[in-house]
């Protein structure tokens, strides 16, 4: 009996980040790792988007383990939220779970989870239908590891993020005879990372960066503030060093990093003497040529910090006149605009800007030749290019089909579609429905495309509230409308626009109410459409319209003393009596009683006032 297969990405696909892929094999669903992207800037207000998992909330029952292949957001991001709702095993290597689990124990829903398997590259586990291992690769993080799903039919490899780096230290190096061995045993689909597939250039190794970052700390007089991403503890390494050799000290920002410099060193991955780093107190100390802050930002993205230090909107720490901007990131080109807004921003605040892939190619991911080496290594039947824009996939396509690839075994894929495997060969068949799982605050997919609809209307156009009061007995307005605009005109230079809004608006609430079918949602409907189609025939904009109806009641009954007499006159009355003379009786006995009431209640006041009088 052959082996079933399939192959599922949800998410890294003609997109950056967010890699999670699946490999179902006869049944047993095996997750290759659950990151999470940054919102690009159509996304307004969101926090961080996951993957959408719908398919295997209805198939949780067969996930067999996820797999861990380092420690970036982009790979294990998402976690937190997977295991809030899949209670499965996560595999990886000692770094990669040391920083899994600070995520995780920030979720207070499962900080008590520990099912973590620390994994290396010599590490082989036996599921039954597969096999897997691991095998060593470089990256911009410690220990960061491809996986191998070995199968009856072949193996599916993925490789997670890397690249080739003949200067690696140790800890960062690839395992090239693993890589060779894989190749040798039959690759039956590779799964390949293709976030650089697009530079032909080679990268810059890691001794040639690391020595360009101690120059430039080298020739700089005054502070310099580097701009990094919180897990690329292979580039803080290179800080730290090239600090020490320059005689700075170095300020952390931010918890994220400091929990994530102490792990890192706890396991031995970083290394600095201890009166390297300074606090804020021991700051104000020392000179501007002394100073080197680390700034990551929240979850890691040093970008938006600088600009809140350059528009002095950070409490603690402004860019100041003579400080230098190092970003030894590198974002990227969905972030390309705001990289330059940024470096604007920094410039007004009388800083200057430095990046590192100014002048190195400095990426930590693998260039179009070391994509083609890996070709050569594993010599796959089918190619699957991941982690990338459409173009980013494609370049990864075409320098596959230069090694001579046949174009039908190369699968670009959407999130969602399901590359099958029968009958010996991968063919693409139904998809399943993927979409974007949008992070803001506390809430998790409770934003949707028209929340994000209307966000972008308000950026764009403002919002236009009318509130009208009416008595729909009498079908009149009470009150004419009173109008609130914000983001859209300003109220008091547009006052004849104001004016002739109230009309339209007094005009359609009437003809509603002078309508015998009078219905709320059709009232509200009607405002809308009159007055979006003035406001757009006057400005050529389409704010978001709230109209809010207020509704009162101007029939004043004075009914409460009759109901209270008629129910007292009703308890004396005899039961049994339901004849019309019981009427009269009782409007016979409500007069006596509101005459008695009278005269007792003069009385009261005559002997009230009586000792004042003789006073």
């Amino acid at each position: 009996m052959s082996t079933k297969i399939k192959i599922v990405p949800f998410g890294g696909v003609r997109e950056n980040g967010k890699n999670m892929y699946a490999v179902d094999v006869n049944g047993g669903i095996y997750i290759l790792d659950c990151g999470l992207k940054y919102p690009e800037n159509e996304l307004l207000g969101i926090d961080v988007v996951i993957p959408d998992w719908s398919y295997l909330r209805e198939n949780k029952d067969r996930i067999v383990a996820v797999f861990l292949t380092h420690g970036h957001a982009d790979a294990i991001g998402a976690l937190p939220y997977f295991l809030s709702e899949f209670n499965v095993p996560v595999f990886g290597s000692e770094m990669t779970i040391a920083l899994a689990k600070i995520d995780v124990a920030a979720q207070p829903k499962i900080k008590d989870y520990d099912d973590f398997h620390v994994v290396d590259e010599k590490t082989e586990i036996d599921f039954g239908d597969v096999v897997v291992s691991f095998f060593a690769t470089t990256h911009s993080i410690p220990e960061s590891l491809g996986v191998d799903l070995k199968t009856d039919e072949g193996q599916i490899v993925y490789t997670g993020d890397f690249k080739f780096d003949q200067t690696a230290k140790p800890g960062y190096q690839t395992d090239y005879a693993r890589l060779g061995a894989i190749g040798q045993n039959g690759v039956l689909a590779l799964l390949s990372d293709s976030a650089n597939a697009e530079n032909p250039k080679m990268n810059t190794s890691e001794q040639e960066l690391a020595e360009s970052i101690e120059e430039t700390f080298h020739y700089r007089d005054g502070r310099i503030v580097v701009a990094c991403v919180a897990s690329n503890i292979l580039r803080i390494q290179q800080i730290l060093d090239a600090a020490k050799q320059t005689g700075r000290k170095v300020y952390l920002t931010g918890q994220d990093l400091e929990k994530i410099v102490h792990t890192a060193m706890k396991l031995g991955k970083l290394s600095f003497d201890d009166d390297l780093l300074v606090t804020t107190d021991q700051l104000a100390d020392l000179r501007p040529d002394e100073i080197v802050i680390l700034q990551t930002g929240k979850t890691g993205e040093p970008i938006k910090a600088i600009q809140r230090m350059a528009n002095k909107q950070d409490k603690q720490l402004t860019i100041q006149p003579g400080d230098l901007v190092y970003i030894v990131t590198t974002p990227s080109h969905a972030m390309d605009t705001t990289v330059a807004q940024t470096r604007d921003m920094v410039y007004r605040a009388g800083g200057e800007v430095k990046a590192i892939s100014d002048e190195l190619n400095s990426s930590g991911h693998a260039y179009k030749r070391d994509l083609q080496l890996m070709l050569n290594l594993m010599k796959p039947k089918y190619l699957v290019p991941i982690q990338g824009e459409y173009r980013l996939l494609n370049a990864h396509a075409q320098a596959a089909l230069e090694l001579g690839m046949a174009a039908d075994h190369i699968f670009i894929l959407a999130k969602g579609d399901v590359m099958t495997y029968q009958k010996g060969e991968f063919t693409l068949g139904d998809s399943i429905d993927v979409s974007d799982t949008m992070i803001d605050g506390i809430g998790v997919g409770d934003i949707g495309n028209i929340v994000l609809r209307d966000r972008k209307v308000l950026a764009d156009d403002g919002i236009f509230i009318a509130v009208v009061t009416i008595d729909r007995k009498k079908k009149q307005i009470v009150a004419a409308p009173k109008i609130t605009s914000r983001g859209f005109v300003y109220v008091k230079a547009n006052k004849d626009l104001m004016q002739e809004s109230s009309d339209i608006i007094c005009k359609a609430v009437q003809n509603n109410l002078d309508n015998k079918e009078f219905d709320w949602g059709h009232l509200k409907q009607d405002v809308r459409e009159h007055l979006s189609h003035y406001l757009f025939e006057q400005t050529h904009r389409r704010p978001v319209i709230l109209p809010v109806i207020m509704e009162v009641n101007q029939h004043h009954r004075r009914t409460g003393k009759k109901k209270a007499a008629k129910g007292a006159a009703a308890k004396e009355a005899p039961k049994g009596h339901q004849t019309k003379g019981k009427k009269a009786d009782t409007k016979a006995t409500q007069k006596p009683a509101k005459a008695k009431t009278k005269a007792h209640r003069h009385r009261r006041h005559a002997a009230a006032t009586k000792p004042d009088t003789k006073a």
